[in-house]
C-alpha cells in the first residue's frame, strides 16, 4: 500500500537586495522617495500655519472658538477633551472670545459629545447662550466646513492638543475660516503617544481634503445659531 504524501512546506522568501551596485542604488532611491513623499503632508502642514499658534495668554480677541471633540468616558469629557474644554472657559472669562462653537459626534444616540461639551462649559462659567453645538463634527474637515457653511464661522480660534492643532488649522483655512489655533498641554501617556503617531498618517489625509475639498458626511441646512449668540452679546 503506498505511503501517502506529506505535504510540503515551503519556507517564505525574504526580502533580498539587489546583487548589483545598480540595483542596490535604485532600492535605496526609491526608498527616500517614499519618505520624502511620506513626509510632504506634514511639511505642507507646518508651511500653512505658520506661526498662527497661540496660547490662552496671546490669543487674539476672537468672537467665536471652535472646540473639536476628543472623545466621552462614561458620557463625561475625556481628560483630553476636557482640557480642551478648560481653555475655552479661560478665553471667555478673559473676554477673549464671545461664543464657543462645540463639535463633535452624536451620531447614535448614546453618544452625544456636542450636550456633554456644553454642560461642561456651562459648569464652569460659559452661559448656555453663549455655546453652540455642532452635532455632525464627525472628523476635523467635516468640523471645519460645517463651521464655514453652516454655522457661518469666518475667522475663529481653534482649541485642541499641540500634535493635532496645526491640521485643524491648516483644514480650517482649507475651508476658507482665517484661525488661530491654541494647542493645550497634555500628559505624555499612551494616548498622547498614539495621538502623535496617528497625526503623520492623519496629514495624507488632511491634504487630501484641502485638495478635493469633499462634501462633509452630514451637512444640511444653515443654522443661525453662532449669529443668535453673538446677537445676544451685543
Amino acid at each position: 500500500m503506498p505511503r501517502p504524501k506529506r505535504p510540503s512546506f515551503r519556507r517564505p522568501r525574504l526580502l533580498r537586495l539587489p546583487r548589483t551596485r545598480k540595483g542596490q542604488r535604485r532600492a535605496v532611491q526609491s526608498l527616500m522617495v517614499l519618505c520624502v513623499l511620506a513626509l510632504l503632508p506634514a511639511t505642507w502642514m507646518y508651511a500653512v500655519t505658520g506661526d498662527r499658534l497661540r496660547t490662552t495668554a496671546d490669543a487674539p480677541r476672537t468672537e467665536v472658538a471652535i472646540v473639536f471633540g476628543a472623545g466621552l468616558w462614561d458620557g463625561e469629557p475625556s481628560p483630553y477633551l476636557a482640557h480642551r474644554l478648560d481653555a475655552a472657559a479661560k478665553l471667555y472669562r478673559a473676554g477673549r472670545i464671545e461664543v464657543v462653537l462645540v463639535t463633535g459626534d452624536n451620531s447614535r444616540e448614546d453618544y452625544d459629545e456636542p450636550d456633554a461639551m456644553r454642560a461642561y462649559l456651562t459648569a464652569r462659567g460659559v452661559p448656555g447662550r453663549r455655546i453652540v453645538s455642532d452635532y455632525a463634527g464627525f472628523d476635523t474637515w467635516d468640523s471645519c466646513v460645517r463651521a464655514r457653511k453652516i454655522f457661518g464661522v469666518h475667522e475663529a480660534v481653534l482649541i485642541s492638543q499641540g500634535f493635532h492643532i496645526r491640521r485643524a488649522l491648516a483644514l480650517c483655512q482649507a475651508a476658507g475660516v482665517r484661525s488661530y489655533g491654541i494647542g493645550v498641554d497634555a500628559k505624555h501617556d499612551a494616548t498622547w503617544y498614539y495621538g502623535g503617531t496617528r497625526e503623520i498618517f492623519a496629514a495624507g489625509k488632511a491634504a487630501l481634503d484641502a485638495v478635493f475639498e469633499p462634501d462633509p458626511r452630514f451637512l444640511g441646512p444653515k443654522e443661525p445659531g453662532v449669529t443668535r449668540a453673538l446677537a445676544a452679546t451685543r
